[in-house]
């Protein structure tokens, strides 16, 4: 990479550092342990040895915002204080997580989301006090308006992937993981922006090199890990997959740099036969709705299942069906149950989009 690069982004050119972000630190996630909102911290952890060898969950759903956003979130604004206004752009977890700290904190935040963007996830970033912008057809493109808002407001942009604090805050889930656990033989982590996999990522490598640290993108969002391959940032045209969290077209080159160091490889699933049965697994095994991107780490178990026998494995549910979809989410049907991705409020960038689930 050259020392700075001019980049086209948000639809104006100006300068991007381009010079290898600092490095990931495993002593920089322990303090993080002090400085996030304790109600994010020391998650459940959930077992199962139904699929002939020991599967170790991390279940980050059961905080206020029903995913592990509020980790990195709580670190970054801990490591950044002020009163600056805030812009981001999100999916909707990672806006909620902002959301819930920036209130905290008494910092004023606006979320720029995708006219796509799933109704029920905008309402929980309004309700925890964001002020939320629908821009774009997807994800990027919102990201995009967000950074021009920011960079002609003067407001501080906080970008999911981009900043090692919010990687490090979502470090100290390995932390945890790695406490409660002990040894792990490998470890499958949801691949999205980068932040999750690349921070706990970074706890594990510092302290249990030998363990295989894989990361799951979707097959119809493949950005990140073509960007691993290639050892730099690859877009994509487009990012199709019912797993709305991980549907990434633009790669976040800190995190591409990241990875680097911190993951063995990255594997690719498929939305109906590896999300889909992860979410089925971790509803019919622990009794948990989890969200397609944030079953991902696990659709990457069920993947590769077949080589696993006898290791110890580990992933983390990143992030639950919000409660008011839980009815008629598909999960309860005696026979059948019936995901609508992109329209009624379900997740999804796809609009009308269909899948029938087995129950």
């Amino acid at each position: 990479m050259s020392e700075t690069a001019r980049s086209f982004r948000a639809g104006l050119f100006y300068p991007v550092c381009m010079t290898k972000p600092r490095e990931l630190s495993a002593d920089r996630i322990a303090e993080a342990m002090g400085r996030i909102d304790p109600v994010f911290l020391q998650s459940p952890i959930l077992t199962s040895e139904a699929l002939g060898f020991q599967l170790i969950a991390k279940d980050e759903t059961d905080n206020p915002i029903r995913s592990f956003k509020g980790r990195g979130t709580g670190y970054f604004l801990a490591a950044h204080p002020g009163a600056a206004p805030l812009v981001t752009a999100s999916a909707g977890n990672f806006g909620q997580g902002l959301a819930y700290n920036a209130a905290r904190s008494g910092r004023a935040l606006t979320v720029f989301a995708s006219v796509n963007a799933n109704p029920l996830k905008i309402e929980a970033m309004r309700r925890f006090g964001a002020e939320v912008r629908l821009e774009g057809e997807d994800f990027d493109a919102a990201k995009q308006a967000g950074r021009a808002f920011a960079h002609a407001s003067g407001h501080l942009f906080v970008e999911d992937g981009a900043s090692a604090e919010i990687a490090e805050g979502a470090g100290t889930i390995a932390l945890e993981l790695m406490e409660a656990a002990g040894r792990l033989d490998r470890v499958y982590l949801p691949l999205g922006n980068g932040a999750l996999a690349a921070g706990m990522g970074a706890w594990i490598k510092a302290r249990s090199p030998e363990t295989r640290v894989i990361a799951v993108a979707a097959k119809g969002a493949p950005c990140m890990a073509l960007s691993h391959q290639a050892g730099h940032p690859v877009s994509t045209r487009s990012a199709n997959t019912i797993a709305d969290g991980i549907a990434v077209r633009e790669p976040v080159p800190e995190a591409v740099e990241w990875l680097k160091e911190t993951i063995d490889a990255v594997v690719l699933v498929d939305d109906d036969d590896d999300i889909l049965a992860a979410m089925r697994f971790a509803r019919d095994e622990w009794t948990r709705i989890i969200e397609p991107a944030g079953a991902a780490g696990l659709a990457g178990v069920l993947r590769d299942k077949t080589s696993l026998e006898g290791l110890r494995v580990a992933t983390p549910l990143c992030g639950e069906m919000s409660r008011r979809r839980r009815r008629g989410s598909g999960f309860e049907g005696r026979s059948y149950g019936v995901l609508r991705f992109g329209v009624n409020g379900l997740p999804g960038p796809s609009s009308g989009c269909r899948c029938v689930l087995p129950v």
